[in-house]
């Protein structure tokens, strides 16, 4: 709980059962405005709230008339096509009342394995955050296969998480926690109020989920917490289909709490400073000085561009006396960084003929 009182960034899964009656496929709308309270609670408060919700599939195959079974590829893509649009314009219209602004983000699992795409999605999502809305982020079932799909959004979930830093992720599922062993099954089952590190033990006793419209069951949410906990974000497990579950969570509804090793920010600039780099920029003083007081590298302080790499690649990063500053993440290709490389970011459109990025390699992308 001490996390979420203190998070400026907090992201919130939402699994399709929560969103969705199981019985008519219709969406639960006074369950939504209760979310939208706590989505708006949280804003005041200053922190920054993404949401990470199932539910198009759900919706879109009750408009469309499918049986609750398992779908063919093509009918779950046709459902998603149909149920995208209720399900942003169900989210716009529960948080319109609030002033909140919505955005709509669908990702595969293309996107964050690939730097480049990670790199475009985090930079969307930043800047939407920037500008005060709440993105809605789902994945893309309309073209994703099962090749380039995640598969649950428990994992999304955490994925997203780690791309922005959250400081904190709540799962609301279809139980309240986790237990030592399915509590649908098992009366004496035992729900852990707090889990340290996750251990084989601790993996040994994930079962499946029981829901008939969520896709995760609860070994995927343990993955979930394994990559969110080790990128410096605390997660929680709890009940969802409550009203205003996250003042309940707040309020001290049972649920786990996962426990986050170091800070997101820190934990992301030790991944960064571990890749192999494909490049070397060279900067002059000015620049070097501009770093170390954390501001962006601008292709006017960079003076030599080594290597072929491409955007999103990693880079070493060298003083005008050839000492190692630190590295960084691409946000252009080598031919483009020779291109601009001592001009001034208001010069990028007219050298590559469109409105590039102003940094080269951005201060958030940046380890030194």
């Amino acid at each position: 709980m001490a996390a979420l009182n203190t998070a400026r960034r907090v992201v919130i899964k939402i699994g399709s059962a929560l969103l969705v009656d199981r019985a008519s496929g219709a969406l639960r709308q006074d369950w939504l405005l209760s979310l939208a309270q706590d989505v708006a609670r949280l804003k005041t408060q200053g922190k920054d709230v993404i949401l990470v919700s199932s539910g198009s599939i759900a919706l879109g195959r009750g408009a469309l008339g499918l049986p609750r079974a398992d779908l063919p590829l093509e009918q779950s893509q046709a459902a998603a096509a149909v149920g995208q649009i209720r399900l942003a314009r169900a989210y716009e219209e529960a948080l319109a009342p609030h002033g909140i602004t919505t955005a709509q983000v669908l990702v595969t699992l293309e996107d964050s394995e690939n730097r480049r795409r990670y790199l475009n999605s985090r930079a969307t999502l930043e800047t939407l955050i920037g500008l005060g809305a709440v993105p809605i982020v789902n994945e893309n079932d309309t073209i994703a296969t099962d090749e380039i799909r995640y598969g649950d959004n428990d994992r999304l979930a955490a994925q997203v998480a780690v791309t922005v830093e959250a400081d904190v992720l709540i799962l609301l599922s279809d139980v309240d926690g986790f237990y030592s062993a399915n509590p649908a099954l098992d009366p004496h089952a035992k729900r852990f109020d707090r889990i340290e590190t996750i251990t084989p033990e601790i993996e040994a006793m994930a079962g499946d989920g029981v829901s008939g419209l969520s896709k995760g069951g609860m070994i995927t949410k343990l993955l979930a917490a394994k990559m969110a906990t080790a990128a410096g974000c605390a997660m929680a497990i709890t009940e969802g289909s409550v009203m205003s579950p996250v003042a309940a969570l707040e309020a001290g509804a049972p649920s786990t709490w996962f426990t986050a090793h170091g800070d997101p920010q820190v934990a992301r600039k030790r991944w960064i400073a571990a890749m192999k780099t494909r490049g070397v920029i060279t900067v002059d003083e000015g620049a070097a000085k501009a770093l170390q007081n954390g501001n962006s590298l601008l292709p006017a302080g960079v003076r030599h561009v080594e290597g072929d790499f491409g955007r999103g690649d990693p880079l070493a990063i060298l003083g005008p006396d050839g000492r190692k500053l630190g590295q960084g993440l691409s946000r252009y290709t080598a031919e483009e960084a020779r291109a601009i490389q001592g001009h001034r970011s208001a010069d990028i459109e007219d050298i590559l003929g469109y409105a590039g990025r102003a940094a080269l390699i951005h201060r958030d992308d940046m380890a030194l």
